[in-house]
């Protein structure tokens, strides 16, 4: 493939994300199937609420991944730089996009530098599983190397690859390569879907080969398999368009993930999160972060950082409601209260 072509794909990509076309109605996170029990009397004060995390060995202020989402391009760039500062001015962890095009062109890695902005972000390194195959192991870790990251996500999407009208076709042969990267990487690597879910099956078999973090990032926000069915034609589009409510909804993703693999593996709720709400749920669910981009993508791309800024200070504002009004001082007592789990989640959970 050529780097042109990859560079391309690059823009296209945020040209669609900006639009609400990436997000198609029907698929919902089921995050709405999610009701947090009101405490009228919670006996703490919003200042007592500690909000803090722990992820690649770093201490986050919430417990927040601004999710991997773009790169390779000069525009791409200007956007990982703002969201990196904004994750390293408030404490959260920041992921770039996949590094697939800095692979193919070193001349594009400026577009992932982010250290300048976030000397001190717990920073997540990004490339395709299979993208990984022809890597080898060490080509992965210079990818992590060049761009100074605490840790490296490796990005499952064959619906997407499937939808690209450039993609892969071979899906073979992927357990290897996990088991390689987390002899590399140990506690370092996590693997994350790319909003199609992650179920409790695979999550079982990633732990068993030693992955300490997974981020599950399930169905109900941006759909790259409609991302890629949007730049389609022919057969591919329609079959995208066929697939672009497939998927496990993040709900039923993070809390039969979490059923699956225990207390031992750090868990990222993404795939659709747009509110503090949202995140509260997804922490009430089992996961130990949650991760989200658009919202902060979309006001950035109106606002600058300034934009995004006010978008984050919304969410953490929601998000630290939550746990007063379910009388939590932290993301620890959250998960320990009681929730209603009602409509399709309910089918879904007992499913998986």
């Amino acid at each position: 493939m050529g780097e042109d072509t990859t560079a391309r794909r690059k823009d296209s990509h945020l040209d669609l994300c900006a639009t609400g076309e990436v997000e198609p109605r029907e698929n919902r996170t089921l995050l709405e199937d999610v009701r947090l029990i009101h405490c009228a009397m919670p006996e703490l004060a919003v200042d007592e609420v500690d909000l803090s995390a722990s992820f690649l060995g770093k201490r986050l202020r919430y417990p927040l991944l601004v999710t991997g989402m773009t790169g390779g391009t000069e525009r791409a760039g200007a956007v990982n730089r703002d969201l990196a500062l904004l994750a390293e001015r408030n404490g959260l962890a920041f992921g770039v996009g996949s590094q697939r095009a800095m692979a193919e062109d070193a001349a594009r890695a400026a577009s992932y530098q982010v250290r300048d902005v976030a000397p001190t972000v717990a920073l997540v390194g990004n490339i395709g599983l299979y993208q990984a195959v022809g890597l080898g192991v060490d080509g992965v870790r210079r990818l992590a190397d060049a761009i100074g990251a605490d840790g490296m996500a490796l990005h499952l999407n064959a619906g997407q690859e499937l939808t690209q009208p450039e993609g892969d076709r071979d899906f073979r042969g992927g357990y290897p390569v996990v088991e390689g990267l987390v002899r590399a990487f140990g506690d370092r690597l996590l693997v994350k879907e790319t909003g199609c879910g992650i179920g409790p099956d695979v999550a079982r078999r990633l732990a068993e080969l030693g992955v300490r973090n997974i981020d599950v990032s399930g169905l109900g926000g941006t759909s790259w398999v409609r991302v890629e069915q949007l730049r389609a034609r022919g057969v591919q589009a329609q079959v995208g368009a066929e697939f672009s409510g497939w998927g496990i909804p993040t709900a039923a993703a993070i809390a039969s993930v979490r059923r699956a693999v225990g207390p031992d593996v750090c868990l990222v709720g993404s795939g659709g999160l747009r509110t503090g709400l949202d995140v509260a749920k997804a922490i009430a669910l089992g996961a130990d972060l949650g991760g989200l981009a658009l919202p902060l993508f979309r006001a950035q791309q109106a606002g600058g950082l300034e934009g995004a800024e006010e978008a984050l200070q919304v969410i953490l504002a929601g998000l630290r409601q939550a746990l007063v009004l379910t009388g939590s001082r932290s993301c620890a007592e959250l998960r320990q209260r009681p929730r209603v789990i009602f409509g399709e989640l309910k089918d879904w959970m007992a499913a998986l």
